[in-house]
C-alpha cells in the first residue's frame, strides 16, 4: 500500500517562506506524476503544482505562478513544495498526490490522482 506523509506545514505571517514535504514509498518519485493540493473550508482541493515523473516538467496554478516551486528527490522519493511570498489565500490544508502509473500528463485535477497523503495545515497571517 502506498504512503504519502508530507510535514513543514505551520503558521507564518504575510510575506513569509514555507517548504513542504512529502514522503512517499519507494520508487513513487520515478514512477509516477505527482502533485500538491490545497483544500480550504468550503472550498473544492484544488491543484497547486505537478510534476513529472523525470522532474523536467512542471506546471502551477496561475495564482502562485513565480512564489511557488516544486521539486522532487527521486532517491529520496520525497517530493517538495518551495512557497514563498506567502499569501492570506495560500491558507490550506496542503496534500501531495500520485497519479496512476500509466498517467503521464501534466494535470492539476484531483479527478487524474488516485493516492492522496494526509495533508499538512498551512496558515498565513496578515
Amino acid at each position: 500500500q502506498v504512503q504519502m506523509v508530507e510535514s513543514g506545514g505551520g503558521s507564518v505571517q504575510v510575506g513569509g517562506s514555507l517548504r513542504l514535504s512529502c514522503a512517499a514509498s519507494r520508487n513513487t518519485a520515478t514512477r509516477y506524476l505527482m502533485a500538491w493540493f490545497r483544500q480550504s473550508p468550503g472550498k473544492e482541493r484544488e491543484g497547486v503544482a505537478v510534476i513529472d515523473r523525470k522532474g523536467s516538467g512542471t506546471l502551477y496554478r496561475d495564482s502562485v505562478l513565480g512564489r511557488f516551486t516544486i521539486s522532487k528527490d527521486n532517491e529520496k522519493d520525497t517530493l517538495y513544495l518551495e512557497m514563498n511570498s506567502l499569501k492570506p489565500e495560500d491558507t490550506a490544508m496542503y496534500y501531495c498526490a500520485r497519479a496512476r502509473e500509466t498517467f503521464y500528463e501534466l494535470s492539476l485535477l484531483p479527478k487524474d490522482f488516485t493516492d492522496w497523503g494526509q495533508g499538512t495545515q498551512v496558515t498565513v497571517s496578515s
